[in-house]
């Protein structure tokens, strides 16, 4: 008896079966660059080899459909733990008829659509096509083994130059970007999909609360990097989930101690920033610092818990009277007339706490082939995200001159509509020839700042249909919104047209969470991700701080007169301490608080410019073996 001609791949005990119905004229197995399909037919357009087998490569598989019978055909692929198993799931499910299938899958599908007063097509340039598909596509990428984890994306960025050996990918979950999808889908009604992530995060966190730079879907860490945006996610998403009364019996209580501790024990020198690829003083991560402190002191307020929640206020108030300061340059040479602007990152190195960089002359060397640069005159859009969690007010005139000098430097006019690049010197993109970036490259514009300047604009009490509408024009013919965008003159032996996908990513999740937050920001007139709590204490009343913070990750050398000076530890000791050179001594017990961090304040108040505080602590029954010394100044 004849068997059927189907494909058997096998790869670490999983196992796929292909076939079709009517069954493959012909099939090939080969290696990918020397005998796959390609090789094949590139000449002559004919199928001649018929190859049974593939080991241990990176291997393509190649079939003939015989199409003098119709021209309608179905394909089908199955996985399994065996052979068997996937070969019974292949001819089983061809076994039932294509229209069969095609009903239950609109079906299941259907049940996903937005509830009815989440239809926001009203919203939208398009209809609400490219709303709906997003949020379908990002609930698509929650793992279904995992639940809860939602990947970056499907795809390979330059897949075609990758090999079995290249690890990682998209396909990982990235803290950062899956909270920007699960809040994405809280914008749009769905909240199953969102609390399960919390949850995931949950599982996640180190019991010292930091969260992996990325990890597979079973929450094994992949990259090792430290990034505070990411360890203040999960406070964001359980305070989004509380808003919207959709924690159901989750507590989080736990993951939002554990982040909040970290946050203070550990900011404000990021070791990654949203890009992942510099550590130092980032404007987008300090806003996710800031505005997660103050989310956890709202948690903690309502377990009545006022000490600790005055605590955290205590440390974020710090953090946003110093982001100027860490974040501004003065001498800023871009653009003629604006000096004073913030900068994409002021470089330092969380291993190196004792020194502080200054903007106007830090010296920023760029990690992806960009080159080494002045600080001062590399700039990027993510300061918005201070605008946009609502720690500056849109029309403060550092913001207003930031954008002004982004504009000039990273924006393009696209056919599509405006879009920006993350920032000059950027090496992360295709190349200028259109070939594939292969570690070097031109970084291209991103889609999905797009979306974010469209929330800066509705901040700024303008109307942000016009960003909406450049998304829609940004998603290819099947809706999928790309990573970067070709930005410059065309290409047409490269295949590379103005405002069209690269061969980055596609599509990206964080972009069609962009689009989504978008159109369910313009519906409210507001934006969904500004916290109340953080733009009343901030862009309203513009709270100071009147404390100086010291801790073992960040040791200033120099206060300002007329502050305290509150010194911070993850373990309980004894401050000792002296005003006059170590003649006289002082101690002082460190306090506990809720969060498990502890902390004493030195009366530095009264002392005047040029006074120094000098210290050390013991720790049960060591000393520290070292003395620290701040200056008032």
């Amino acid at each position: 008896m004849e068997c059927r001609p189907l494909f058997h791949a096998e790869r670490e005990g999983v196992h796929l079966a292909f076939g079709a119905t009517p069954d493959f004229g012909r099939r090939s197995v080969g290696y990918v660059g020397s005998s796959d399909g390609w090789q094949d037919l590139k000449d002559d357009f004919q199928m001649n080899w018929e190859f049974q087998r593939a080991e241990d490569g990176n291997i393509a598989l190649t079939a003939e459909i015989d199409l003098s019978r119709g021209r309608e055909f179905v394909l089908g692929v199955a996985f399994g733990r065996s052979a068997q198993s996937a070969s019974t799931k292949l001819l089983q499910s061809l076994a039932t008829p294509f229209e069969q299938h095609r009903a239950g899958y609109i079906k299941q599908w259907k049940r996903t659509l937005p509830p009815p007063e989440m239809d926001l097509s009203s919203h939208t340039g398009n209809g609400g096509g490219l709303y709906r598909l997003s949020r379908l596509i990002l609930l698509a990428h929650e793992d279904k083994v995992y639940p809860g984890a939602l990947v970056a994306s499907m795809s390979i960025p330059w897949g075609e130059t990758k090999g079995d050996t290249d690890l990682g990918g998209y396909h990982l979950v990235w803290t950062r970007d899956m909270v920007k999808s699960a809040s994405a889908l809280l914008a749009s009604g769905q909240t199953a999909t969102p609390l399960r992530s919390l949850i995931w995060l949950a599982c996640v966190q180190a019991p010292d609360g930091l969260l992996p730079q990325n990890s597979w879907i079973n929450g094994d860490a992949y990259w090792h990097g430290k990034q505070l945006d990411e360890v203040a996610a999960p406070i964001l998403l359980a305070w989004r989930l509380h808003q919207a009364n959709a924690l159901g019996l989750f507590d989080p209580w736990t993951v939002i101690l554990r982040a909040a501790r970290y946050l203070i024990l550990h900011s404000p020198v990021t070791g990654q920033e949203r890009w992942e690829e510099n550590s130092g003083y980032s404007p987008s991560t300090l806003a996710w610092v800031i505005a997660g402190l103050v989310c956890g002191a709202e948690f903690v307020r309502q377990r009545a818990d006022e000490k600790t929640a005055a605590f955290i206020l205590d440390y974020a108030d710090w953090l946003s009277s110093h982001l100027e300061e860490w974040t501004v340059t003065t001498r800023g040479e871009l653009v003629p007339g604006k000096p004073k602007h913030y900068i994409r990152i002021n470089p330092a190195d969380p291993d190196q706490p004792h020194v502080l960089s200054h903007p106007d002359s830090a010296t920023l060397h760029i990690a992806n082939g960009g080159g080494a640069h002045p600080a001062r005159n590399i700039v990027s859009a993510d300061f918005l995200e201070l605008v946009r969690l609502g720690v500056r007010d849109p029309h403060d005139p550092m913001i207003e001159d930031s954008v002004a000098v982004i504009d000039q430097v990273l924006k393009r006019d696209l056919p599509q509509g405006p879009c920006w690049r993350r920032y000059n010197h950027d090496g992360y993109g295709q190349k200028d020839d259109g070939s594939a970036y292969d570690g070097t490259g031109t970084g291209r514009c991103w889609p999905l700042l797009t979306g974010e300047r469209g929330h800066y604009e509705l901040a700024a009490g303008r109307d942000p249909m016009a960003f909406i509408r450049a998304l829609e024009r940004f998603a290819n013919e099947g809706g999928m919104l790309p990573e970067q965008v070709w930005d410059d003159a065309e290409l047409p032996e490269a295949r590379m047209k103005r405002g069209e996908a690269t061969g980055a990513a596609m599509p990206l999740c964080w972009a069609h969470a962009e689009y989504i937050t978008l159109v369910r920001s313009h519906k409210d007139g507001r934006g969904f991700d500004c916290i109340p709590a953080v733009h009343e204490r901030y862009a309203e009343k513009k709270t100071q701080s009147h404390i100086e913070m010291w801790t073992l990750a960040h040791q200033p050398a120099q206060m300002q007169p007329g502050k305290t000076l509150r010194i911070i530890t993850g373990a309980p000791a004894t401050v000792r301490w002296s005003l006059d050179g170590w003649k006289s001594v002082n101690d002082t017990q460190t306090n506990q608080n809720g969060l498990g961090c502890w902390f004493a304040d030195l009366p530095s108040i009264q002392l005047k410019p040029g006074a120094i505080i000098q210290f050390t602590f013991r720790w049960e029954d060591k000393w520290e073996g070292r003395d620290f010394t701040i200056e008032v100044a």
